[in-house]
């Protein structure tokens, strides 16, 4: 399984056999695009690594969907409120192509806590990345205007475009297809 990702590149100082064990605890999973690894009003048992592809998170409300986040291969995601809270999910996790995750449950993860404190850091430092996005996507939608959106994700995230439909990314900068589409056509 090892070779399919390297989710464990990022995390130098976690030792080997945390890795193994770690490693002995995930399965994989295939979900066609469309498909939901998460789903709203439901507890969120796992925390995902995506291998292949890439997913999106999103609300649902006054029936329209709201992008909140976007993740591609060699990302971690979950529904993190969820997952930690052990309370049912405020969002939809969905696979925006066909995508392959490695998975780990919330009850594996915290045994080996218990086995592997190096394991707890580098848990820690996820949740860490996942603050520090979730505080720069705030400062994002708040203080830039829609054209800097855009620009910002082109310049950081230049993935997503290519794979994400109009009616997400609109979402996900906070901004109508119609205003999208008239920001594309100046650029």
């Amino acid at each position: 399984m090892r070779k399919n990702f390297n989710m464990f590149d990022q995390f130098p100082d976690l030792g080997d056999g945390a890795k193994k064990a770690f490693e002995k605890e995930l399965d994989s999973v295939f979900v066609e695009k469309g498909g939901l690894l998460e789903q709203e009003g439901m507890v969120c048992n796992h925390l995902y690594f995506i291998t292949e592809g890439s997913a999106r998170s999103f609300y649902t409300r006054e029936n329209k969907d709201i992008t909140v986040s976007f993740s591609l291969e060699g990302e971690f995601l979950t529904a993190m409120h969820s997952f930690i809270s052990r309370k049912a999910s405020y969002e939809n996790i969905e696979a925006m192509e066909k995508t392959k995750v490695a998975r780990i449950k919330y009850e594996s993860l915290m045994g080996l806590f218990e086995k592997h404190r190096d394991l707890e850091r580098t848990y820690r430092l996820i949740l860490e990345q996942y603050y520090i996005t979730l505080e720069e996507r705030l400062i994002f939608t708040k203080f830039k205007s829609a054209r800097d959106r855009y620009l910002d994700l082109m310049e950081y995230r230049p993935k997503i475009i290519q794979r994400a439909s109009v009616g997400q990314i609109a979402s996900y900068l906070d901004m109508s297809i119609e205003t999208l589409s008239r920001i594309r056509a100046k650029i």
